[in-house]
């Protein structure tokens, strides 16, 4: 699958094993843009495991410390090693009641002067942020945030907290793969994060809960086209993309609005694109950047949302 990545098995009897390709050996920001976001999207992955192969898959690319943290149903992970603490929350299960009503509950809570977020989301947050708090006070490593759907938003929530937090201090990155929207222009405005909100081509959560109700996103926006690769499609480009997304995992009897929405997915094209950045460092071209990449959302604009997300 992988010509210069080589894969770390992990797997429990009976399970679906667990491919991981990151390698983490220092300090996370010294790491290239698209290194650092794969161990991202991993962590990610991870993060939907029982705590015991979670603790075997952080071990083996570079996280010895894993706890998990779960009350009422809202869980996260604290990831660490000697350079940096990454604080990864849990997406959807379907097992979950409590992922399945915060999913649901897309009536927006006032939280005053800072404007009107996800009740549902802010709720799971509620019950897990406590205990971030603690774990973080005083910390002097860096902290990173990170998650998949329901986690992606949480994530988003978690960090905007920790940036305003009086005992907490600034997040590095926030790193979100297939993130809903999780509050008004006022909100998603009132702190500003260094955010990277990763989209897969037709996924279906990105979408929502939808922007005439009041929501926006924030961050800016790294595109994965129907092919897997970074672009920076817009209007009218973004819009045949995926409707030849569509149409291509209709042929295939798939709704490609569901499957885009795979963690796996976006670990996929990751590696597919480091792989690439590899193979163009050998040939002295610089890694891709951040800026190379995202594409900045002035937070879903009504006039660019279509456009935009």
């Amino acid at each position: 699958m992988s010509s210069l990545l080589k894969p770390k098995v992990i797997q429990d009897p009976g399970e679906v094993p667990l491919r991981l390709y990151s390698d983490v050996r220092g300090p996370l920001a010294e790491l290239t843009f698209l290194e650092r976001s794969l161990v991202m999207a991993e962590l990610a992955l991870i993060a939907y495991n029982d705590e015991a192969e979670a603790q075997r898959a952080a071990v083996a690319i570079g996280f010895p410390e894993a706890k998990l943290f779960d009350k009422d149903g809202a869980q996260a992970y604290r990831f660490r090693n000697e350079h940096d603490v990454v604080l990864t929350c849990r997406g959807t299960q379907i097992t979950e009641w409590n992922d399945i009503k915060a999913d649901a509950n897309a009536v927006m809570a006032a939280l005053g002067a800072i404007g009107n977020v996800h009740s549902g989301f802010n709720r799971q947050v509620e019950n897990v942020w406590p205990m971030f708090e603690e774990l973080l006070r005083g910390d002097k490593q860096p902290v990173w945030f990170c998650g998949h759907s329901l986690g992606a938003a949480m994530a988003t929530i978690c960090a905007y907290r920790c940036k305003t937090s009086s005992i907490v201090g600034d997040p590095q990155e926030l790193h979100t793969f297939g993130s809903p929207r999780v509050g008004c222009k006022k909100y998603v405005r009132h702190a500003k994060v260094t955010h990277y909100r990763w989209v897969h081509n037709n996924d279906i959560v990105t979408r929502v809960p939808p922007a005439i109700m009041g929501y926006r996103h924030c961050g800016d926006e790294i595109y994965f086209d129907r092919n897997g690769r970074i672009r920076k499609l817009t209007g009218v480009w973004r819009s045949r993309d995926r409707w030849r997304g569509v149409l291509r995992g209709l042929l295939k009897w798939k709704l490609d609005m569901l499957t885009d929405h795979s963690i796996m997915q976006y670990q996929q094209h990751l590696i597919e694109a480091l792989e690439k950045e590899h193979d163009g460092t050998a040939a002295n071209h610089a890694p891709a950047s951040a800026a190379d990449l995202a594409i900045h959302v002035e937070c879903d604009d009504e006039c660019g949302d279509t456009a935009a997300t």
